[in-house]
């Protein structure tokens, strides 16, 4: 049974509101990298986790997402996603805290429009899971969210520009935010003419699949855009049998599911994971959709590998999978109008 807060009502003493059990997960999110490390078993000695990066992007791994790491294993995969590392404090030339230059194509607070045909919504700051590797870990949340104004500002926009066919919606994580919020911001959207299609960028089905509920499969089911959802798993330990029962609902009402990745050192730069993690999508009627380079973004530069390496593992990859399984390699160049593809050549 979900639980319920009292909220004070100017025409009631006292009204009850439920509490999704999502949020109440989220609330027991690990904080404290020591803390992590009791759970899975490890000592310092093993690893040695920063304690002063994350005053500056603070851990937060929800307590499921914990539960599918490999208990005394320093080098687990999910793990090495969110563990603050001393290699964070590193200043590395070329990573910058703004790699991807996004303020400067920030039309309005929150509305990044660096493509022809569509536009992103910085929604919110915050994130199910803080991924060490984030390249907005340095980005202003504070004053630029598109949700200030209560979106005003970016529907506005919006509206005004007949060539935008497609909003996507990201952050921060979209599904961070409550789903009566979501369902205004999509209705609004939907009045629009000109647009067709609303994508969300979420790593929540992954990292926390109770997001997944009734309410959320509601509102998506009726919303009149084409609806199309970008999961973010990394590695196939990421995908459970929680995971695949979130998914299934998604699918189960017609949204478009891809999914895209960031290549990382000592996590997925191996064929043997790329492989497991495009087939153990496909199982879940997930297509793989992007691989991405690692943006240069300060703090994530112990992550990176060579561009020989990617081009290496996409070849194996064409060798060992049907093209549809194939995640496009690519690095995002600011001041193209689209993703650079990387490791064309035979």
């Amino acid at each position: 049974m979900l639980p319920t807060l009292p909220i004070p009502s100017p025409s009631e003493s006292m009204i009850t509101r439920t509490v999704p059990g999502w949020q109440t997960e989220l609330a027991t999110a690990i904080h404290d990298p020591m803390e992590l490390l009791r759970h899975l078993g490890l000592s310092t000695d093993a690893l040695h986790p920063s304690r002063v990066v994350p005053n500056r992007f603070a851990m937060r791994v929800p307590l499921g997402f914990i539960g599918r790491m490999r208990r005394g294993d320093p080098h687990d995969p999910l793990l090495r996603q969110v563990l603050p590392l001393a290699e964070e404090g590193l200043d590395v030339p070329g990573y910058l805290p703004d790699p991807l230059q996004e303020r400067g194509a920030m039309a309005r607070p929150g509305v990044l429009h660096k493509y022809r045909g569509r536009v992103l919504l910085v929604t919110t700051g915050a994130c199910g899971v803080h991924c060490r590797y984030c390249f907005r870990r340095h980005f202003p949340y504070a004053e630029g969210h598109a949700a200030h104004g209560h979106w005003d500002s970016a529907v506005e926009h919006i509206a005004a520009d007949v060539s935008v066919r497609e909003v996507i919606l990201s952050g921060g994580d979209p599904l961070s935010l409550g789903d009566d919020k979501l369902a205004t911001l999509a209705e609004r959207l939907s009045a629009i003419p000109h647009l067709r299609r609303l994508r969300l960028h979420t790593r929540m089905p992954v990292v926390l699949p109770s997001r997944v509920d009734d309410r959320l499969l509601e509102w998506l089911h009726t919303c009149p855009l084409d609806t199309v959802m970008v999961l973010h798993a990394n590695h196939p330990n990421e995908l459970d049998g929680q995971v695949r029962q979130a998914v299934e609902g998604l699918s189960g009402i017609g949204v478009t599911l891809l999914n895209q990745s960031v290549l990382l050192r000592g996590i997925n730069d191996s064929e043997e994971a790329l492989i497991g993690l495009s087939e153990g999508l496909f199982a879940m009627r997930v297509l793989p959709y992007y691989l991405h380079q690692l943006d240069p973004v300060a703090g994530a530069s112990h992550f990176a590998v060579t561009p020989e390496r990617a081009g290496a593992l996409l070849h194996a990859l064409r060798a060992e999978l049907p093209g549809y399984l194939v995640p496009r390699l690519v690095r995002e160049q600011p001041g193209l109008p689209y993703k650079l593809p990387l490791g064309e050549t035979v």
